[in-house]
C-alpha cells in the first residue's frame, strides 16, 4: 500500500468507495455524467474532508466535490482521481432566531432546507429543484422563484466554513477571510471545500405558483409582452418561460410561462399576474396557492447514453426586445433547441457588481439553450447550434455557470468579466497556488 493512501485509511472515518465495491457503480457518477474516480470518500466529519484533501494532494490526483451532483459539466466525479462526496452533510439548523440565520451542511440539497425550514414559517431565495445541492448553485449563483424579492442564493450567504488546498479549516465571512468570502459568492468551486454554509432565510407563507400556457402560434407577441411586463412588475413575482420543447411538439409545443408570486394574498397575486394572463390565449392554467417546499421540483438524472448540451447568457435590457426576436424566430423553426427564459432584476440589480464574484448584476433577463439526445444526434445538431449562438453573440453578455455543460476558457471569460477574474485569481492564488481545486470552471492562480 502507497503511503498516502495508508495514511488516508488511518485518518478518514467515512466510506472509502472503491471500483469493484457494492456501492462503487452510484457512488462514481453524479447525476448527469458517469464516471470512473478511483476513491469516492464520503466523509463524516470535518476531519475527514481534511484527510481527503491531504490523500489528494499527497497522491497527486484529480479531486472533484460532489454537493448535489448536478453541474451540467459533470465536476462531481472524475476518471482516476478522487470524489470527495458531502452527502452526509445535510444538517439544517437555525442559530440566530432573530435574524433568521441557518446553518446549513455543505451536502444538502434545497429540498432538504425547504422542508426543515416550512414548519418555522421560513424559506431561502435558492434555485427551483430539490435535489439539487446548497453548495453548487450557492457558490455560482442561485436564480429561482424568489430571486426579484430576496436575490441570488448567494447574496444571502453570511459566512462559510472551507477546507482550503493545505487541509486548513477557515471561516470565511465580511469579518473574516472577507476575500476569500467575497470569491465564495459566485467563485464556485475553486477556493476549497465548503463544509457548512450560514444563510440568511426570510419568513415565509404559501405562494401562489404554476404555469400558464399560450399557443405556439402566439410566441413572439407574448415572449415580448412578458419580458415588457416584468420590467415593472411586483418584485414579488418571478417568472420563467419555456419554448420549443423537443418532447411536446418542438415548434409547434405550447409555450409555457410559469409563475410564482411570494404572497398568499389572492387579490394581490391576480393583480400581478393576470397581466400576464392578457397577454394572448391562454389553453391552460394551473396556478394555485402551495407551500413554498412543495413547488421545488425533483430533478431527473439522463438516462445512461443521454448526453445534454445547456448553454446560458444575460440580456441586458437594451438588447432584450432584439434577442427575443431572435429566439422566438429559432424557437418556431424545426430542430430548435429547448429554449428557456428566465426574468432577473429587481432585488440582483441592487447588488452592486463588484460586492460578490457574480458580476452580472444588470441583466434583466437569463436564458438557457438545451439540447438532449445521444451523443450522435447532439453532436449533429451542433453546427446549427454554434450558428444560433454566432448571431446571438453580439446582443447578449457573460453566461450563468449552473447552466453552462462545458467549462473552456471562453466559457470562464463569458461567466467572469476581467476585472473579476483577475481578483479572484489572486484568491486562488493565495488559498490554492497548485490549483487542486480545478474541477469546476477554472480560475487558475496568477
Amino acid at each position: 500500500m502507497n503511503a498516502p493512501l495508508a495514511t488516508l485509511r488511518r485518518d478518514f472515518g467515512g466510506d472509502i468507495i472503491e471500483p469493484g465495491t457494492a456501492d462503487y457503480d452510484g457512488a462514481s457518477r453524479s447525476m448527469l455524467v458517469s464516471g470512473s474516480p478511483a476513491y469516492v470518500l464520503r466523509p463524516t466529519s470535518v476531519a475527514d474532508v481534511q484527510a481527503g484533501v491531504r490523500f489528494a494532494t499527497d497522491a497527486d490526483l484529480v479531486l472533484s466535490v460532489r454537493g448535489g451532483g448536478h453541474a451540467f459539466a459533470g465536476f462531481s466525479t472524475n476518471d482516476d482521481g478522487v470524489v470527495i462526496d458531502l452527502g452526509k452533510f445535510t444538517n439544517v439548523v437555525v442559530i440566530d432566531k432573530e435574524r433568521h440565520v441557518v446553518r446549513i451542511g455543505g451536502g444538502a440539497t434545497w429540498g432538504q432546507v425547504a422542508d426543515a425550514l416550512a414548519p418555522q414559517g421560513l424559506a431561502i431565495s435558492s434555485g427551483d429543484t430539490r435535489s439539487v445541492g446548497v453548495g453548487g448553485l450557492t457558490l455560482s449563483g442561485g436564480i429561482g422563484w424568489k430571486v426579484r424579492k430576496y436575490g441570488l442564493a448567494l447574496d444571502n450567504m453570511v459566512a462559510a466554513e472551507v477546507v482550503t488546498a493545505t487541509g486548513e479549516m477557515l471561516r470565511a465571512s465580511a469579518e473574516e477571510n472577507s476575500e476569500l468570502f467575497w470569491a465564495l459568492r459566485g467563485g464556485g468551486g475553486n477556493f476549497g471545500v465548503v463544509t457548512a454554509f450560514e444563510l440568511a432565510a426570510h419568513p415565509t407563507t404559501d405562494v401562489f405558483y404554476g404555469m400558464i400556457t399560450f399557443p405556439a402560434a402566439e410566441l413572439a407577441g407574448v415572449l415580448q409582452g412578458w419580458a415588457a411586463y416584468l420590467r415593472t412588475a411586483p418584485e414579488e413575482l418571478t417568472s420563467i418561460v419555456s419554448f420549443a420543447n423537443p418532447f411536446a411538439g418542438g415548434p409547434d409545443a405550447p409555450m409555457e410561462i410559469q409563475v410564482a408570486f411570494d404572497g398568499d394574498d389572492p387579490e394581490l397575486a391576480a393583480k400581478a399576474i393576470d397581466p400576464i394572463r392578457a397577454l394572448g390565449t391562454v389553453v391552460s392554467d394551473s396556478v394555485t396557492l402551495q407551500p413554498y417546499a412543495d413547488i421545488l421540483v425533483d430533478g431527473q438524472a439522463a438516462p445512461p447514453g443521454i448526453r445534454l448540451l445547456t448553454r446560458s447568457a444575460f440580456v441586458e435590457a437594451g438588447s432584450v426586445r432584439e434577442v427575443l426576436g431572435m429566439l422566438a424566430e429559432v424557437g418556431a423553426s424545426q430542430g430548435s433547441p429547448f429554449i428557456a427564459v428566465r426574468s432577473v432584476g429587481g432585488a440582483v440589480s441592487r447588488v452592486p457588481s463588484d460586492a460578490t464574484a457574480y458580476a452580472h448584476r444588470q441583466a434583466e433577463l437569463m436564458f438557457v439553450t438545451t439540447t438532449a439526445g445521444p451523443e450522435p444526434l447532439v453532436q449533429a445538431a451542433r453546427p446549427a447550434l454554434e450558428a444560433i449562438w454566432a448571431r446571438l453573440a453580439p446582443r447578449v453578455n457573460g453566461a450563468y455557470a449552473n447552466f453552462l455543460a462545458s467549462a473552456t476558457q471562453e466559457d470562464v471569460a463569458a461567466i467572469y468579466p476581467p476585472r473579476t477574474y483577475r481578483r479572484l485569481a489572486a484568491v486562488k492564488r493565495r488559498y490554492d497556488p497548485g490549483n487542486l481545486f480545478s474541477r469546476n470552471h477554472n480560475v487558475r492562480p496568477q
